[in-house]
């Protein structure tokens, strides 16, 4: 790899610092390229994604970002998942690394914020974005369907009563 393309991977990896909501880190020693590829396309599939890198790299990207903190995180085999949605990405490597011994998760950051392995595993308990905007709609929604049903209860009252006075 020359020099050009060593900065363009660095580059890439300093926008994956500053533009997830959420980064962990795990080690992947072991895991098979099939299996590796079934963890790919489940990130791609919640919008999330996992990046294998030379740790040398990841750390030099890393200067000067809110992520910074988890550099000596990265030794050994590590990858790097990633995510925008700050649940999306725990919550796909957390149930992958329950099914495959050889995932490990080492810790995260979340901003400025560490998180360590059960920190991570919590973060994969909690609702997605998209699922507490969905209850939040549907909250919103609840209310205004219970009084289109009073506003219309009268006037269906009504029109059983004026039936039934015109059946007699």
């Amino acid at each position: 790899m020359d020099r050009k393309q060593k900065s363009e991977v660095v580059e890439d990896l300093k926008n994956i610092f500053t533009e997830s909501g959420v980064v962990i880190v795990a080690r992947y020693k072991g895991l098979s390229v099939a299996q590796m590829t079934t963890l790919r396309n489940r990130m791609r599939e919640a919008d999330a994604h996992i990046k294998v890198a030379k740790n040398r790299h990841a750390k030099i990207a890393m200067v000067d970002t809110p992520c910074s903190k988890i550099a000596d995180l990265l030794t050994d085999q590590t990858a790097i998942a990633y995510s925008k949605d700050p649940v999306a990405a725990p919550k796909i490597i957390a149930k992958f690394s329950e099914e495959n011994e050889n995932l490990i998760i080492i810790g995260g950051s979340m901003g400025e914020v560490l998180l360590n392995e059960s920190s991570v595993k919590a973060l994969a308990t909690m609702p997605s974005l998209d699922e507490i905007r969905g209850k939040i709609v549907g909250l919103l929604q609840a209310p205004a369907t219970k009084v289109a049903r009073v506003i219309a209860t009268p006037a269906t009252n009504v029109a059983r009563v004026l039936s039934a006075y015109a059946e007699k």
